[in-house]
């Protein structure tokens, strides 16, 4: 998106209201989870239509186009996510899509946009490659260029993960997963008024957008990253606006901690992740809250890359649970009373009123536990 025509756009709580309004009727809630070994709740989108968030902006963009009478084919880049989201949201709604993926794309994502019946395009080996290809192919044939996260419909369809997790808990942090901040600042619309904490997580090496909100537009090839679906070279104009105002911190990862913190997921919590899915939950531990919530993405990770990972990684031993210091002691044995069958209580215990007084042949001395 220009620049200049992204200080004009103007996106609201109420743009994310509406598209709850929207996908409510294709789109389930997905559940929430307590990770007990990392003291962090997690909403997990891995269980979402194609196994991630970025259905709920393809198919609340495809639903406002269609209000507006915007009957155009449609066209996007994608490395994999945002593809299967709208390839399953322009089957679902009847109009053909095309999508263009970087050659690197995993397998699965690839599958998983075929599958649905969009036309698939693989070009480049990166995402920005693959978006400058999709832009030409839209403007040759007069399609609408539908962008993975910078588009107002695409944010506050996004932006319904916010939503769920305010009805399901009362988060005082979130953690969003970076790429070219859709996520990010869709969630950060449907919760900041709430006084709930965003915090973005990026990969080191991949960090396009924390620079961008420090001025720095300078372009880098970004690193490779078991984290694809946020390797991204040009962050959205759209979306850095608006984080700049609702974004409160962002956490750099190392790559060695997203992997151990995607085989954790898989060993004990039994969450299958993929690399971007599993980065908000590797920054979580650098983040203070009583109650945290990382979104984990998606799922849709190669099993062949999910077997290495299994093999190659050897996660560090959870730390053990806290020991209670001080327990409640219980009632002194003569205090407890031995329960009693019901309807066997002996037939004089109403008419035999309890002793109030010491017998005098039983020395007063004695604790009154004893006497009782």
């Amino acid at each position: 998106m220009d620049p200049a025509v992204a200080s004009t756009i103007s996106v609201t709580a109420g743009d994310v209201l509406a598209a709850q309004a929207r996908l409510r009727k294709y789109l389930d809630v997905t559940p929430t989870h307590y990770a007990e070994r990392f003291g962090c709740w997690l909403k997990l989108e891995n269980l979402q239509r194609t196994g991630s968030y970025k259905v709920r902006g393809a198919l609340n963009a495809l639903l406002a186009a269609r209000e507006r009478g915007d009957d155009r084919r449609v066209i996007t880049a994608s490395a994999g996510n945002h593809a299967q989201g709208m390839a399953w949201a322009a089957y679902r709604l009847g109009i053909p899509a095309i999508t263009v993926m970087p050659k690197t794309a995993p397998e699965t994502k690839v599958a998983g946009v075929a599958h649905w019946g969009a036309t698939v395009r693989l070009h480049g080996e990166t995402y920005d490659e693959a978006k400058a290809f999709a832009r030409e192919l839209a403007e040759q044939n007069g399609f609408r260029l539908l962008s993975a996260f910078d588009d107002a419909d695409v944010i506050a369809g996004q932006g319904t993960v916010g939503l769920e997790i305010a009805a399901a808990m009362n988060p005082d942090v979130v953690l969003v997963p970076i790429g070219g901040g859709g996520l990010a600042s869709g969630v950060a619309l449907a919760l900041k008024s709430q006084g709930v904490r965003i915090i973005g997580a990026q990969v080191e090496g991949v960090d396009a957008m924390t620079r961008a909100l420090k001025g720095d537009r300078s372009l880098r090839d970004p690193v490779a990253t078991l984290a694809d679906g946020v390797r991204v070279k040009e962050p959205g104009y759209l979306t850095e606006h608006l984080l700049k105002d609702l974004l409160d911190d962002v956490v750099i990862v190392r790559e060695a901690e997203l992997r151990e913190t995607l085989v954790r997921l898989a060993l004990e919590e039994h969450v299958i992740a993929e690399g971007a899915g599993a980065l908000a939950l590797a920054a979580g531990k650098r983040v203070a809250g009583k109650r945290k919530c990382a979104v984990v993405s998606g799922g849709n990770v190669d099993a062949g890359v999910l077997a290495t990972l299994l093999s190659e990684v050897r996660p560090r031993p959870p730390r053990k649970p806290r020991r209670r210091t001080q327990e409640r002691l219980p009632l002194p044995a003569a205090k407890q009373q031995p329960p009693r069958p019901a309807g066997l209580l002996p037939a004089n215990d109403a008419a035999q009123p309890r002793l109030t007084s010491v017998p005098s042949n039983i020395s007063k001395d004695l604790p009154e536990e004893l006497l009782a």
